[in-house]
């Protein structure tokens, strides 16, 4: 994810002890110093330092920051002091938080703890705030390394572990043990303790400790949205195994909850809706995306997961035992598809489905990470849409993403079988692969019935790419560096070279994922209302709202790139109008719902709302070889629907009004689903 993000604190503070301190039992003293691996799709990128100066006034923790991520490096300095108990005096920390945002702010407690001082960029901004002497609080909170999470973990420790601790300036940090991990290490068993930390970043953190209590590991986000791990050095080898447990606690810690609560159409104590033996919705208008017409008046049965009958509600007789779902003034259409999803993080299975997204092809992601995703969805441990994978591979060039690298033909073929014999339909290619060995990966993906997407490698064209192999393409510059351009750095689309691109494209059935919203969302004006953008942007949680709100650039540069975005979109159209399938797909954004921003801007760009709800529905089925049994409202494939408030065929923007969704026949309410990904109602 492209995002800037000024951030308040790269660290965490805690203020004030209570009284309770002398009650909780005595904490064992911290290292004088210790090194934390960073990790990014398993790739050790960066490590983080800490060293500890002690003195009979305070202790003072030297924090050095630094990974390289895909050829930026992010370097981040910080100091961080503290009384001898523990009680936080201040905190400098200056440098980059991601590649694309910085930091250069500090923080001093002053007046015996009563106010915070609080500077932004050397000074020029200044705020001072008042504190409640007899409460606990943390000056701000965010995408913090290591060191400050652990030091916020001891404070919690040594304060009676409350349930909720106030952030300053505005939040909450909720943290509690969730239990203990048993893992091999050594030839011996290591009892990991395991902690769950909600409220530094969207969604659930999960931190561990060893048995002397020392941070052995966090699997958190970044700045930039993407998932990263922070590994004590000694504990290195246990990444990918707790990689695994991460995912499968994220989605069990969803499971609990769907648990404590009524579900519609679930049973007590169900950790999934129950799936009824017979669903009628009845009443509502059916689009259907094949042929592209609307049934008024219809209803669908369901049964078993499958769509048995779609017709007119007085023409279909409903079963005595169906559960009935009234859908009069309502319009049903097909689940919806993300053809560029990123699962970073457990809480984004809600979130789909809260926004009607069914299914989603993940386009790179950790290994074990999203098998253990997926294992825990398809056996109701967990609550996400349908996952089609695809396998990322790169090379040893200069700026590569991940651990799974194939630099010969040798290397490929061995890649592509590792992803088939684990399920994946298809194979990313990243930036960093030579041409010899994208040919070979093609072959050998081919040869294994599975398709090749990914993005242009570095030094090839997109014309190359697919030459060599390639079925689709992920994000439209790829396609459009192809084209002339004007002097202002837009298309031209009606001369020879674009007549001789759209022709190659055809003749090859190129597959093109233009993901216009992330170019839209990264190029706006900062001083533009976002909700024009992401109309519920309120609905997100705090942390989301403070990394949409500052991604953008400047006026004057967001002036200069609407005319390259509404080119982007001319060039959407002028493909799809050439008969080569596009896909709708977000590359994360707004959660869930920056799916539907993309098909509004292919509206804006010219398509029809028909066309553009296709883009999401059968023909994602139809290029993933799916369209057999999902992607449309017909008798006899998968139960994934929609039950809109609005008709899209109407008003694109209907599409945002979900009512309920429903996938393999088990029903979902989007408010239920909204509150386990931690948004508003």
């Amino acid at each position: 994810m492209k995002q800037t993000l000024p951030l308040l604190t790269a660290l965490t503070l805690s203020l004030l002890a209570g009284a309770a301190r002398a009650q909780v039992p005595a904490l064992p003293p911290p290292a004088d110093s210790a090194t934390f691996l960073l990790h990014k799709f398993e790739q050790r990128i960066g490590k983080e330092t800490y060293r500890l100066t002690r003195s009979a006034r305070q202790l003072t923790y030297d924090v050095q920051f630094r990974f390289v991520d895909r050829g930026t490096p992010v370097p981040l300095r910080a100091r961080l002091t503290l009384t001898p108990g523990g009680e936080p005096l201040g905190l400098v920390a200056k440098g980059n938080t991601s590649r694309f945002s910085t930091i250069n702010d500090s923080l001093q407690v002053l007046d015996g703890g009563t106010r915070l001082r609080v500077q932004h960029a050397q000074g020029q901004a200044v705020t001072d705030l008042k504190l409640n002497p007899g409460a606990a609080h943390f000056p701000a909170a965010g995408y913090a390394p290591a060191t400050g999470q652990w030091l916020l973990l001891r404070y919690w420790q040594q304060h009676g572990r409350p349930a909720t601790l106030p952030l300053l300036p505005t939040g909450a940090v909720r943290i509690r043990e969730d239990g203990h991990d048993t893992l091999s290490f050594e030839n011996r068993p290591l009892v990991l303790t395991r902690y769950v930390l909600k409220g530094l970043v969207w969604g659930n953190e999960l931190l561990w400790t060893d048995p002397e209590g020392r941070l052995a590991c966090i699997i958190t986000n970044d700045a930039e949205g993407d998932k990263i791990e922070m590994l004590r050095q000694p504990y290195a080898a246990l990444l990918p195994t707790l990689i695994a447990r991460a995912a499968t606690h994220g989605m069990r810690l969803f499971a609990a909850e769907m648990a404590a609560g009524p579900v519609p159409g679930s049973a007590p104590g169900a950790a999934k809706p129950a799936n009824p033996a017979v669903l009628a919705i009845v009443g509502g208008t059916v689009i259907d995306v094949v042929r592209g017409i609307s049934l008024p008046r219809a209803t669908v049965l369901v049964e078993g997961g499958q769509i048995t009958r779609v017709g007119p509600a007085d023409k279909v007789r409903v079963p005595r035992q169906a559960r009935v779902i009234p859908a009069e003034g309502k319009t049903i259409v097909p689940g919806l598809w993300d053809m560029h999803a990123h699962f970073q993080q457990a809480e984004w299975g809600p979130a789909y489905l809260a926004a009607g997204v069914t299914t989603v092809r993940d386009c790179g992601n950790e290994f074990s990470y999203i098998n253990a995703i997926e294992q825990a969805i398809n056996s109701g441990r967990g609550v996400g849409p349908r996952i089609l994978k695809a396998g990322i591979i790169d090379g040893d060039g200069k700026r590569p993403l991940g651990i799974v690298r194939a630099n010969s033909a040798a290397e490929a073929a061995q890649v592509v079988q590792r992803y088939k014999a684990a399920g994946f339909q298809q194979i990313k290619l990243y930036s960093s692969l030579r041409p010899e060995v994208v040919q070979a990966i093609c072959q050998e993906a081919h040869r294994q019935g599975l398709s090749v997407t990914g993005h242009i490698p570095d030094g090839m064209t997109a014309l190359q790419g697919i030459a060599a192999g390639m079925d689709q393409i992920n994000h439209l510059p790829f396609v459009a560096q192809l084209f002339t351009t004007r002097p202002d750095r837009t298309l031209v689309l009606d001369d020879t070279t674009a007549t001789r691109v759209i022709g190659f494209l055809q003749r090859h059935r190129t597959v093109v994922d233009p993901t216009l919203g992330v170019y839209e969302l990264t190029a706006r004006s900062t001083q533009d209302d976002i909700t024009a953008i992401e109309p519920d942007f309120q609905r997100l949680p705090q942390p989301l709202q403070t990394l949409f709100q500052s991604m953008g650039t400047t006026p004057e540069r967001a002036a200069q790139a609407r005319p390259i975005l509404a080119s982007f979109g001319q060039l959407t159209r002028r493909l799809h109008d050439a008969g080569i399938p596009i896909v709708a797909g977000t590359d994360m954004g707004f959660p869930g719902s920056s799916l539907a921003r993309e098909l509004e801007l292919y509206v804006q760009a010219g398509l029809t709302p028909l066309q553009a709800l296709q883009c999401a529905t059968i023909t994602p089925a139809r290029v993933m070889q799916q369209a057999q049994r999902t992607g449309s409202i017909e008798a006899g494939k998968q139960a994934d629907l929609v039950i809109l408030d609005g008709n899209p065929l109407q008003q694109i923007r209907n599409v945002r009004r979900v009512r309920l969704v429903i996938k393999d026949g088990q029903v979902y309410e989007p408010a239920r689903m909204r509150k386990l990904a931690d948004f508003g109602g």
